[in-house]
């Protein structure tokens, strides 16, 4: 009993040992001759004494004897730094197996934390031991019911790490947590359970585990990184962007930044990725955190971790540095390197000519053993990158040719068909085909596009278009019509709908299901909630098709579940109504409840949602004056200047652009606010880029405009305006309605005339004659109206409205009345420009 006893005060001590390292090593031991063997094990130095005991003790060992044994060679390996390295030495020593039947014989002996403990250092230390993790999770099963939460997360993560996720035992471990979520207070074991449990569970369990995360916040110390990560891992299994969790666990990564390493770090960046939340401080943190390790790397392992990590959000010096690093290793990289490596070059942009061919040969070189996701990646980052290379082309066709003819999945079928359709100078050919249409009764909307975006990419290209191939290919289109408009009208549920919605995209879902999708959005309209209405608003405004229901209800789910809307979605509720230029019934109180929760949570905003939500509430003419001083100040300037730099080259554009059209909007239309006009020189740059050439309409407009207005020198083409709004075509009329000549310019028809710069900050009409007015004559084309009528988007009307404010009249010419049968002949296009210039009574 004494020795027992002493036992069980080695065990804990143990225990302490792994949490407190430092402490132990200065701790002193009394040596007695009768010292028990757990103390004995304790004191030792390395494995070969470990296992000296073992042999010396093996007939009297004991079950908390054998799991202290495992738990001091599992301190050995944490302790050492290349894990996979050494665990050798403990699973080639015959002692281990020793250890191992020791372990199988006591197990029903062990307390139900040894065997779980025993479990999981088995399984860390000894992939090769099998029978004994197989008895030991059988032992585990049969006393599932009475493990402690502590116990059941452990095992829960022993599972998890055989990818034992759809499995009954996990199934029961699922049942056990939802039976006793409401006595669970211990959020570090509840956490390990969600992410084990995630991918079984019903959305109902999945919101109750929220909540119960949510309550149990508070009683986690700051410090606990790994609870956050673990809460946001769950998110991401859900697929369900929770922002004030992921606000919460957000601080904690921020407190904690000089303790993250750079696995932590990776990993966190690469979870809010795929959750799509943007936290400007964490990425700017963790950015000056990574950019500090460069010089700790010098092998590939740690380095191309760092480089994945730092490459996509690391400043011009940071990126010149990471590339240089690697050009130098890269004859080291595994295949699994090289294609993260890559991977990352492509989100950078990078345009090292040396470094893509050093990659790309070691892809070239391990290219039979990619998986066929894989491949994808492979291909689109070659071409992302303008990679040339005839033969590596060749077998990457081959080998995803060779997939695609035993690949029975429809989403693996649907990879391989996209990568092959990228490659330069492919074709689809009878045995492609007919391996799509044999799966075509099982693929879902995301597969049925990925087919119909392929094979129009291989019809465009095809110069033969009367061949046998293009006829099967054009069959094909009409089959894929069948069973998307099949899938969308037995659709009854609208959250699964939108899981195949969400990334739908290209010509074939626009031309072909648009139609049918909106009408299936009607028809569970119902449905629409605080929880999926910002998904619902995004997506309409990508398909650019006006729906006054669908917005009403967006509007309305707005008004009425106000509190339950997070001020992190209002971008996303706002745009389509910003995009098609409507305001709903409820229009007064939609927009008060949107910019008041703005208003309340501006300081916790990314500066790039601030420019976009500023400019989509200009674009309706809202201008709430605490957005626009957030905005508008030198410290936010200077912030957003810095978050610019690692973002890709089109957004870091599209972002200065409406930085500029809201400064434009806000002077125009809210000069009371005194902001000044700041994008002159940004406007002469990206202007004296853009001369370009009339298109077929514009031409004949022009030639007609001379001949109405009296020549050539009464009208003005492509006329930059003050605050550099560029319109098709500029005339002005005195007083008697006659038009007054410029002065003389010379234009060869088809071509933009050259700009002379000067101050463009005075309204130019204030300049004319008594009685004259200034003219702007817009041709719109298909972009400025809505898919599916003919009503006339926010962008296009707020230029209408500050070019009216600058001090013309503005006539904008419809493509659809232009190119009308009413207007097909020139006598009445002349009378329709006559009308429109000089009114009715001017013949």
């Amino acid at each position: 009993m004494k020795n027992y006893l002493l036992d069980s005060l080695f065990i804990n001590m143990l225990r302490l040992r792994a949490i407190c390292p430092f402490s132990w090593r200065v701790f002193q031991f009394r040596t007695c001759s009768c010292k028990p063997l757990i103390s004995q094990m304790i004191t030792c130095t390395d494995e070969e004494q470990v296992f000296d005991l073992i042999e010396k003790n093996k007939a009297i060992l004991s079950e908390k004897q054998v799991e202290c044994a495992f738990n001091i060679l599992w301190q050995f390996q944490k302790q050492k730094t290349s894990f996979l390295k050494n665990v050798d030495c403990i699973r080639d020593n015959p002692q281990f197996l020793t250890l191992h039947n020791l372990a199988t014989s006591q197990m029903e002996f062990m307390n139900d934390d040894t065997l779980v403990n025993v479990l999981y250092i088995t399984q860390q230390c000894a992939t090769e031991a099998h029978d004994l993790v197989a008895a030991l999770v059988t032992e585990a099963w049969r006393r599932l019911e009475r493990f402690d939460i502590n116990v059941l997360s452990k095992f829960s993560s022993c599972l998890a790490n055989q990818n034992l996720y759809f499995s009954p035992l996990m199934g029961k471990i699922a049942d056990i947590v939802h039976r006793n979520l409401e006595t669970i207070e211990d959020l570090r074991s509840l956490s390990v359970l969600m992410v084990s449990i995630s991918s079984l569970i019903s959305q109902r369990f999945q919101e109750q585990l929220v909540n119960k995360t949510e309550h149990l916040f508070d009683t986690i110390d700051s410090s606990q990184v790994n609870v956050a990560r673990r809460i946001v891992q769950f998110l991401r299994n859900i697929k369900y962007s929770y922002y004030p969790l992921l606000e919460r666990c957000n601080k904690v990564f921020l407190s904690n930044m000089n303790h993250l390493d750079l696995d932590s770090i990776s990993k966190i960046l690469s979870l809010y990725h795929s959750l799509q939340f943007h936290s400007f401080e964490f990425v700017e943190t963790a950015k000056k955190r990574l950019a500090e390790m460069i010089p700790l790397f010098d092998h590939p392992d740690g380095f191309v971790k760092l480089f994945v990590a730092l490459g996509p959000i690391a400043g011009p010096e940071e990126k010149k540095q990471l590339k240089s690093t690697l050009l130098l290793m890269s004859e080291e990289l595994t295949r699994q390197q090289a294609l993260a490596v890559m991977g990352a070059m492509e989100e950078m942009e990078s345009r090292n000519s040396h470094l893509i061919k050093k990659i790309a040969s070691i892809l070239h070189k391990h290219l039979d053993n990619y998986k066929p996701i894989e491949l994808l990646r492979i291909t689109q980052a070659l071409i992302f990158l303008h990679f040339q290379s005839k033969e590596l082309f060749v077998r990457l066709r081959e080998l995803l040719l060779r997939y695609l003819k035993i690949s029975v999945i429809p989403s693996e079928i649907s990879i391989l068909v996209y990568a092959l359709s990228i490659l330069p100078s492919s074709h689809l050919d009878e045995v492609g085909i007919s391996r799509i249409e044999a799966i075509l009764p099982q693929c879902d909307l995301n597969d049925l596009n990925g087919f119909a975006t392929s094979v129009l990419r291989w019809i465009h290209y095809d110069r033969k278009c009367l061949d046998n191939t293009t006829g099967k290919q054009l069959k094909l289109l009409q089959k894929l019509d069948h069973f998307g408009l099949q899938r969308l009208r037995k659709c009854n549920n609208l959250n699964l709908l939108w899981e195949e919605l969400k990334s739908l995209k290209g010509d074939w879902f626009a031309e072909s299901l648009l139609e049918e999708t909106a009408g299936t959005l009607h028809r569970l309209m119902d449905e629409i909630n605080y929880k999926n209405v910002a998904e619902i608003a995004s997506f309409i405004s990508r398909t650019n098709y006006f729906s006054t229901l669908l917005l009403d209800r967006i509007a309305s789910v707005v008004v009425q579940q106000s509190e339950k809307i997070h001020p992190y979605v209002i971008l996303d509720i706002i745009l389509p109504f910003s995009i098609f230029n409507y305001d709903p019934p409820q229009n007064d109180e939609f927009f008060r409840i949107c910019i008041q929760y703005l208003n309340s949570y501006l300081s916790g905003l990314d500066p790039l949602m601030l420019v976009f939500l500023g400019y989509s509430l200009a674009t309706l003419g809202y201008f709430p004056e605490d957005l626009l001083k957030a905005i508008f100040n030198i410290k936010f300037l200077a912030k957003m200047d810095s978050q610019l730099e690692f973002l890709c080259s089109s957004l870091n554009m599209k972002v200065q652009f409406r930085l500029m059209e809201l400064n434009r909007a806000v002077c125009l239309e809210c000069p009371e606010y005194q902001i000044p006009w700041f994008h002159d020189r940004f406007c002469q740059q990206q202007y004296n880029k853009d001369i370009g050439s009339m298109n077929g309409a514009q031409q004949q407009i022009y030639k007609m405009l001379a001949e109405v207005l009296g020549g050539t020198n009464c009208v003005k083409a492509s006329v930059l305006t003050p605050y550099y709004h560029r319109i098709d075509f500029e005339c002005i009329l005195d007083k008697r309605k006659k038009a007054l000549p410029y002065g003389s310019h010379n234009i060869t028809l088809g071509t933009l005339p050259e700009t002379h710069w000067e101050s463009h900050t005075q309204i130019t009409g204030s300049r004319l004659p008594p009685g004259a007015e200034r003219i702007a004559l817009e041709f719109l084309d298909s972009r400025a109206f809505c898919r599916n009528i003919p009503h006339l988007k926010g962008k296009s009307a707020m230029k209408k409205r500050q070019l009216e404010i600058l001090g013309y009249r503005v006539i904008q010419i419809p493509h659809f009345q232009w190119n009308s049968m009413a207007l097909s002949t020139k006598e009445a296009r002349m009378d329709y420009l006559r009308e429109r210039i000089f009114g009715k009574s001017k013949s």
